[in-house]
């Protein structure tokens, strides 16, 4: 793995900088964060992404995938900048911040395409779980294919209106809750 790690710190050094802050926060370097990492610089780029302008993602994964985003865009659960939709795909869709007011804008989803895999047998392999490819294996493929392995869409994103919130305590359990309608029970006693 640590000539893996030299050789991104040879070819881009901007590369290298962000996979030395993934690294600590996601244990090592494996290849879905990897993946996630061109597919927030690739976002980033196609929407032209200030430093310092916010960024919203949703994941269609939770290995891996979205750590970049939370370490390197601080886009995270606890700050709604980051969502999981679970579909098991390698694929993120990307939005920047919406002025307020705005119900809709465009974003960009990203993915990993196996149709463009022909060249990286490793690599399919191991995203098609063909066979067990361990991420030393993969990881070189990943770097030489740079973006050529990935595609993209422009889709639109629609921006739902802000909820006014009010606390209140939940008539059966008596804990308090966030509130968005008439609610008398919180959602853990509605749903039993």
């Amino acid at each position: 793995m640590e000539d893996i790690i030299n050789e991104i710190k040879e070819q881009d050094p901007q590369l290298f900088s962000q996979v030395e802050k993934i690294i600590p926060f996601h244990g090592y370097l494996s290849s879905g964060a990897f993946i996630g990492l061109r597919m927030l610089n690739m976002a980033k780029r196609i929407l032209e992404v200030q430093d310092g302008e916010r960024i919203y993602a949703v994941s269609e994964t939770y290995n891996c995938v979205p750590d970049p985003f939370q370490i390197l865009e601080g886009a995270t659960i606890g700050n709604k900048g980051l969502r999981i939709k679970d579909y098991g795909k390698m694929a993120v869709t990307v939005n920047k911040r919406a002025e307020k007011g705005v119900t809709s804008m465009k974003g960009v989803r990203v993915y990993l395409d196996p149709e463009k895999m022909e060249d990286y047998p490793k690599l399919h392999a191991w995203y098609m779980n063909t066979e067990k490819v361990p991420h030393e294996e993969v990881l070189p493929e990943l770097l030489k294919a740079g973006e050529s392995v990935y595609s993209y869409e422009m889709v639109d994103i629609e921006i739902p209106p802000r909820k006014k919130k009010k606390v209140r305590l939940c008539e059966k359990c008596g804990e308090s809750f966030v509130q968005y309608e008439d609610e008398a029970l919180c959602p853990a006693c509605n749903d039993n």
